[in-house]
């Protein structure tokens, strides 16, 4: 792994021309190598897709070179790359014949298709169940699963500012460039930032403002359309990789990145968080997380996954190669952490994402916080179902039960209805609604319910729709009237129902 002197970008068009003539994108890396040896190369698996470049063309060339960094005899390099641009700018260098990349460069395909590099430092491409194996305190990863992640979750409004915190090879400041007019990034490596000029550069992005620093202080005062931080979360007994650890104590870089996050947020602007938070002995994790919302922002905060203590030892130790070490050294580490959770009283660690918007109604004390755990599959890209939900929950704090019965609302789409019973039986035990969309959830619902949001199409008002079923039912409308709203306000919550104009 290298982590000698960087590229310089200046002359980085000519090489993304000669990278997309020979097709090193993210299509023609499918076409190259089929679907199970693309897939492995995101796992650092790097055996199949050997198997499939047993050829000469540019493309083998650039997939040996730049994703499986492997030599390669300097005329092939030279029939794929303006290679003496290459290696004097510092991308490739040339020995005995042999060039060999100094950095990984990695086809990336934007959300519009657009042909995108990631750039990173060698053998640091994320993913692999051995983690990067890197004790090196000053790499740069690539782009893995946790950064895709982020970039999908982001509401991609066009905005006029947007600030990357932790920018590391600058995937978030990449897509943040397609839809904000000036974008900041900011890292305490400065590594890092030469990564993300690099990234940018290669991917025919424009520049971005880069400023070096920890947290918000390379930015002071100013604020911002989009925040958005994939930090170094890592809950670890001491810094010893800035990549990963957070060099705070426990949580706290996290709970700073997140409070601090408001004062730095215009009206109306989405900040966005991949984050770490300690499960504590004797206190609910909702409500360590509810203090960490700044005031006056709405929040919505889910909860993807937990692990016990000493999974979540092992998964970090894995990822830094520890557990290849002397097995003396391993288990020394291994008692470090878990002594750090003990004194902390820890019990396990949560992982999820934080979404925050500056909003009016939270500055006048009002906000919507959603905290929940949600630990399945849900469609990427969540962004536009983000966006959704705040535009709901707006809703949802206008409207008293009154006013939800005289609104209208539509079934969203790819809404199923499910019947759950015995075989044969005349009616079904329980009915369920799911989403096909978004975050996939499902409800339960009665008869109700189920007939209540199965005729919802806009052109009446609930209490209309109610008044039928009630009459279908041999039900008092005014008492169906009375428990309803509630069951209305949480379909709405969920995505289930969308509140519309009335239909004429």
């Amino acid at each position: 792994m290298s982590t000698t002197s960087l590229p310089v970008s200046d002359r980085s068009p000519r090489l993304r021309e000669a990278l997309i003539a020979a097709a090193f994108t993210a299509d023609g890396l499918l076409d190259l190598l089929g679907a199970p040896a693309y897939a492995a190369l995101a796992r650092s698996e790097t055996v199949p897709a050997l198997r499939a470049i047993r050829g000469d063309s540019p493309l083998d060339t650039l997939v040996r070179l730049f994703l499986l960094q492997h030599p390669v005899p300097y005329e092939r390099a030279r029939a794929a790359l303006p290679l003496a641009e290459c290696i004097e700018d510092g991308w490739v260098s040339h020995t005995d014949g042999e060039v060999r990349a100094t950095v990984d460069v990695r086809p990336y395909g934007g959300p519009e298709g657009q042909d995108w590099y990631i750039v990173s430092d060698l053998g640091c491409a994320v993913g692999g169940a051995g983690g990067i194996g890197s004790r090196e305190e000053g790499v740069v990863l690539g782009v893995g699963g946790a950064s895709t992640t982020l970039a999908g979750i982001t509401v991609r409004a066009p905005v006029a500012s947007a600030l990357d915190v932790g920018a590391g090879s600058g995937i978030q400041a990449l897509h943040a460039s397609q839809h904000a007019t000036r974008v900041t990034a900011t890292d305490l490596n400065p590594r890092a930032l030469d990564f993300t000029r690099l990234t940018l550069a290669l991917s025919g992005a424009p520049a971005a403002e880069l400023r070096l620093g920890s947290l918000y202080e390379p930015v002071g005062t100013e604020t911002y359309d989009l925040i958005v931080s994939n930090p170094p979360f890592v809950i670890s007994p001491g810094a010893r990789l800035t990549y990963r650890d957070g060099g705070m104590g426990g949580d706290d870089l996290c709970r700073t990145l997140v409070q601090q996050s408001g004062d730095r947020l215009n009206e109306g602007g989405y900040a966005h968080f991949l984050a770490n938070w300690q499960h504590v002995e004797g206190e609910e994790w909702q409500s360590r997380l509810s203090s960490w919302v700044p005031h006056g922002c709405d929040a919505w905060i889910v909860q993807r996954e937990v692990q016990d203590v000493t999974q979540y030892a092992e998964l970090w130790l894995r990822d830094s190669g520890d557990h290849r070490t002397d097995p003396s050294e391993y288990a020394e580490r291994y008692d470090a952490w878990l002594d750090e959770f003990e004194a902390r009283k820890t019990k396990g660690v949560g992982f999820g994402w934080i979404t925050l918007r500056k909003s009016a109604a939270a500055a006048a004390g009002n906000p919507s916080v959603v905290i929940e755990e949600w630990p399945h599959a849900v469609e990427q890209p969540l962004g536009p179902a983000v966006q959704a939900h705040f535009a709901r929950q707006d809703y949802l704090r206008e409207q008293d039960d009154a006013a939800l019965l005289t609104g209208h609302f539509t079934l969203a789409a790819e809404v199923v209805q499910e019947q759950v019973g015995l075989p044969g039986a005349e009616d079904p035990e329980h009915v369920v609604l799911r989403q096909n969309r978004g975050m996939r959830r499902a409800t339960k619902v009665d008869a109700v319910g189920a007939g209540f949001a199965g005729v919802c199409d806009g052109t009446l008002p609930a209490g209309r729709i109610l008044d039928a079923i009630a009459q279908l039912m041999n039900e008092d409308p005014v008492l169906l009237r009375d428990r309803t709203p509630q069951a209305i306000r949480l379909l709405v919550e969920e995505g289930f129902l969308e509140p519309v104009a009335p239909v004429s």
